[in-house]
């Protein structure tokens, strides 16, 4: 086995330490040793489904390319050229495989107790080897046509888009992950076999694997499954953060469609998003912290808004942050949603008069702080959370010092400025046959 020199990032408090490694190919190879029963590993690309316009460095041409491209992608990748399917592999040797697109990432990922090593070598393979034909494209875009139509008929998906439509003018943020039908009709297997030139470079993807496993012999694996040198591709991504105002594009959207009850999700905008990684991570933890204040459970409004009969208990709440794009959500079930967001104008409008409270600070960074903790049991969080700090630009240690770090001045001064009026939005799916 060649000599192999690994950064080894440590976290004292957590008692916990992975090792990088960048291969010569490009790709980052993270391994986090944990004596858990299953290993888990999750291979992914920095391409989700806002990546629709890019060049490549040092040139000028711009390339648009359909919604739902990168997703359409992640499913063709499973097909192998001699017919078979990567799942049925993965299922021989007793691994469950899986893959997801998100607005910024593309993930292919295995878990398994045994056969570590064979699985691994399927996941790099498969995921290195594209194959499309004009035959095998049409039969897919059948299949993910199928899904766009079972997304348009769920009602929690209608309700999450729709805000997300409400509160962006451009960003590609505001379009469904998969697509549309039109937009897929677009897809050849010339634009897949581009944006898979483009998008799986090794040098941007990384490789997490956790379980109870040697890093030196991970990267035994990936060194016979892996091309010996990069490629050189470096992708200019077209951000359209500068193309939104601080303004939602309107601020209401409403639907009907086959529910008992209306649900509803109010959006909050951001467009204040620091370009550097460690400071994002940062407003991050501070509005989580923030949001664990004034809409956790244990809070006053939550208590109004349930015993009052204004809400169903499922209310929840996210506060979602990415380079190009950012906002709050608040989500439920009401009987009169317009209700619920006027309740939750004045509560925020009340708290901005009094002044918010120490003590509900520390609690919100013992609840946060003690959340973040509790993924460190399980491979599959650490190793989806450690993909999405790695491209990020962060690292995933890092934010439990973030977390306590925060100040209760600089929630405060957060508080001041994200609310406003103009940064609202609400969707509302109501019953076919609701009056309102």
């Amino acid at each position: 086995m060649r000599e192999i020199s690994f950064e080894v990032y440590e976290d004292q408090l957590l008692r916990e330490k992975y090792y990088k490694y960048t291969h010569p190919s490009g790709l980052d190879i993270y391994v986090f040793p944990k004596k858990l029963s299953s290993t888990y590993a999750v291979i992914g690309t920095h391409y989700g489904s806002i990546d629709n316009s890019f060049r490549i460095k040092g040139e000028k041409n711009i390339t648009t390319v359909p919604d739902g491209i990168a997703h359409f992608l992640e499913h063709k990748l499973f097909a192998n050229e001699d017919g078979s399917d990567a799942f049925e592999h993965f299922s021989a040797i007793g691994a469950d495989a899986n893959a997801y697109t998100s607005f910024n990432k593309t993930a292919y990922l295995f878990s398994c107790t045994d056969n570590f090593e064979e699985a691994l070598g399927e996941l790099i393979d498969f995921v290195s080897h594209p194959y499309f034909t004009e035959e095998s494209v049409e039969r897919e875009r059948g299949i993910i046509a199928q899904e766009i139509k079972m997304y348009d008929d769920s009602p929690a998906e209608v309700c999450y888009y729709g805000m997300l439509e409400g509160l962006y003018k451009k960003h590609s943020v505001k379009r469904n992950i998969c697509g549309s039908c039109r937009s897929i009709s677009k897809i050849t297997p010339e634009l897949l076999y581009e944006c898979y030139r483009v998008f799986y470079e090794p040098s941007n993807m990384a490789l997490v694997v956790c379980g109870d496993l040697d890093a030196r012999e991970v990267v035994a694996i990936a060194d016979a499954h892996l091309p010996s040198k990069e490629s050189g591709v470096e992708i200019v991504r077209i951000s359209e953060n500068d193309l939104e105002s601080a303004a939602v594009a309107t601020p209401r959207v409403e639907k009907r469609m086959k529910v008992s009850k209306p649900i509803f999700n109010i959006g909050i905008k951001d467009i204040d998003i620091p370009s550097d990684p460690i400071e994002r991570l940062r407003k991050d933890a501070a509005m989580s912290i923030l949001n664990e204040m004034l809409f956790a459970r244990a809070g006053e409004l939550y208590s109004e808004l349930f015993e009052g009969g204004l809400v169903s208990p499922e209310m929840s709440y996210c506060y979602t942050i990415n380079p190009s794009f950012a906002f709050n959500s608040i989500a439920g079930e009401a009987d009169d949603p317009k209700a619920v967001l006027k309740r939750i104008r004045e509560y925020l409008t009340e708290k901005a008069e009094k002044g918010l409270s120490h003590e509900d600070f520390e609690r919100g960074k013992r609840v946060m702080y003690a959340e973040f903790v509790k993924e460190f049991d399980s491979t599959e969080e650490i190793a989806n959370n450690m993909l999405s700090f790695i491209f990020d630009g962060a690292d995933i240690f890092r934010y439990a010092e973030i977390i306590s770090e925060v100040s209760f001045e600089e929630v405060k001064a957060l508080f001041s400025r994200s609310f406003k009026e103009e940064f609202f939005t609400m969707s509302v799916v109501r019953p076919l046959d609701s009056e309102a």
